[in-house]
């Protein structure tokens, strides 16, 4: 179980990428968000895929730090991923905006305004490590949708 969550948490070995592992954690949840949008289901449907994909990652996620020695590790991409995913929830797929939800959502996880990065400090589980992302995929997803 140790190595699955690890694989998983590392996104199938793109948090092993040196220099940015964020960023290409985050580049993972783009073609998951094309395919979300464009399968059909309905909003409601949509919501609660993206809220079992964020229940599942806390545990992996909290175990997958255990396993790596550091509660949030660079290596730990699936909160990146989960992060997205609320980002670009229910927003229009095409090139433009999927490239905002992209950059708003780097910006917000990088900066971690309150509470995201009280979230990241205080709460040392997987609820912290994946808390804190999905808080600044909240924040892009609200800047995304005032600017589209």
């Amino acid at each position: 179980m140790d190595r699955l969550a690890v694989f998983l948490a590392t996104g199938g070995g793109v948090g092993l990428v040196p220099g940015a592992p964020g960023t290409f954690g985050s580049l993972l949840a783009l073609p998951l968000l094309v395919a979300l949008a464009r399968h059909g289901w309905p909003p409601a449907v949509q919501i609660a895929l993206v809220g079992l994909a964020v229940a599942a990652a806390v545990p992996v996620c909290g175990r997958a730090g255990r396993v790596l020695g550091a509660h949030d590790s660079p290596l730990i991409v699936l909160d990146e991923v989960c992060g997205m995913l609320v980002a670009g929830l229910l927003l229009p797929t095409d090139w433009w905006t999927l490239a905002l939800v992209f950059a708003a959502f780097r910006g917000f996880d990088v900066l971690k305004p309150f509470p995201a990065g009280a979230i990241d400090r205080r709460l040392m589980s997987g609820v912290g490590v994946v808390g804190d992302d999905v808080v600044a995929g909240i924040y892009a997803h609200l800047v995304v949708r005032m600017l589209s």
